[in-house]
């Protein structure tokens, strides 16, 4: 029960991998330092996100999983082992925070539900082209004022942004056949 409001709290799935996120927090601070508990804290702010606006479990669960996942793939330099890696996880977790981000915006009274297929794909691309492009500037600015072992460069940027907005396109044409 919450002593606000004398409810109980319903627990969903995606619940799972918050406590996942949270415990991530204090393991990378323990295991790397103030680096990784800023990115986890990120994970974590971020994987609040769909409980809040209630999105749909598999929305939830996919989304929060995949983020974690890929922060727990740089601190372990799973995309330093696996060079593939880092443009799969680009393009799936840039197409699957599109579609959040167009689900947030809807939720929050900022884009109106009622659009056409079509302004719901734009939507959700020119919003992963965004998130994909913040995603770089992060690691951008992450290598250059607190940690030089963060992968950036020409190549890397340009491959991370081709595969989020390809991500992102995927998921817009993924949305706009679903009813």
């Amino acid at each position: 029960m919450t002593a606000a409001t004398g409810q109980s709290v319903r627990l969903v799935p995606g619940d799972v991998v918050r406590v996942l996120a949270l415990v991530s927090v204090v393991v990378g601070t323990w295991w790397s330092g103030s680096v990784a508990t800023a990115l986890f804290l990120l994970v974590l702010g971020g994987a609040m996100v769909p409980r809040v606006i209630g999105a749909p479990a598999a929305l939830d669960v996919a989304c929060c999983s995949t983020i974690l996942f890929a922060a727990w793939a740089a601190q372990l330099d799973w995309y330093v082992a696996v060079g593939w890696l880092d443009v799969v996880v680009h393009a799936v977790a840039t197409g699957m925070l599109a579609v959040l981000s167009v689900r947030a915006l809807q939720a929050w009274g900022i884009v109106g539900p009622r659009r056409s297929r079509g302004e719901t794909a734009l939507l959700v691309v020119g919003l992963g082209a965004v998130l994909a492009v913040l995603w770089e500037v992060g690691e951008w600015a992450g290598n250059a004022w607190f940690d030089r072992s963060i992968q950036v460069g020409y190549a890397d940027t340009m491959g991370d942004l081709a595969a989020g907005l390809a991500g992102s396109a995927v998921a817009a044409a993924v949305m706009a056949r679903r009813p």
